[in-house]
């Protein structure tokens, strides 16, 4: 199937629960619609104070400010089983626990930068806290934990692709991903970037 085709694919039930825009029916059309919003977000964050991203409440509202306008349940921990995630009744848990350790590896430098970030993102896109949208939500949140820990340049996560077509970039990412759930890091380091020179393992600010 190529992009157009995916592009033209229906929605499914699933997946127009909770649309705000009753009118979008295709996922070429939801995809349009959220990277709209995606953009929005990103103009309140470059526009906002930042405040410790590392909070629940953090995680929460950035899913909002990047997905509010398409989702009624943005920012809301999902309540249902999905065929990937955690069981939902412990994702504030996983959630809570995942932020300590975020902060405890930044504040003892007990990783590389750009490893500490491999891991945050894994463990948060494993735990899948809200029904749609945690990979890019993860993404964002993962290079806002490189830039206020470490004070390290984002990710290269697309390497000028879109990582939401169908391309040898997303289907690396998701393998990569995979891996990691059997405690297989290296291909997501290798994603991430950690062996594309080893001054950018180097941190800017104290770690």
């Amino acid at each position: 199937m190529n992009n157009d085709d995916a592009g033209a694919t229906p929605l499914d039930p699933d997946e127009r629960d909770g649309l705000k825009h009753k009118h979008i029916t295709t996922r070429g059309e939801l995809d349009e619609l959220e990277q709209a919003n995606i953009q929005t977000g990103m103009r309140w964050l470059s526009r906002s104070r930042r405040k410790d991203i590392l909070t629940d409440d953090f995680l929460r509202t950035l899913h909002y400010r990047l997905f509010g306008e398409v989702w009624n349940w943005a920012g809301t921990y999902r309540r249902t089983e999905k065929n990937i995630g955690i069981d939902p009744i412990d994702i504030g848990v996983q959630l809570r626990s995942l932020i300590d350790d975020a902060r405890y590896w930044a504040e003892h430098g007990t990783y590389p930068p750009l490893e500490a970030a491999a891991r945050f993102h894994h463990r948060m896109v494993q735990i899948h806290p809200f029904p749609n949208g945690n990979g890019r939500h993860g993404r964002i949140a993962t290079d806002l934990y490189l830039e206020q820990f470490f004070g390290h340049e984002p990710i290269e996560w697309t390497h000028g692709f879109d990582l939401q077509t169908d391309n040898e970039r997303r289907t690396a990412y998701i393998a990569a991903l995979r891996d990691a759930d059997r405690d297989q890091y290296e291909p997501l380091f290798e994603f991430v970037g950690m062996n594309r020179g080893k001054q950018r393992e180097q941190c800017i600010a104290p770690c």
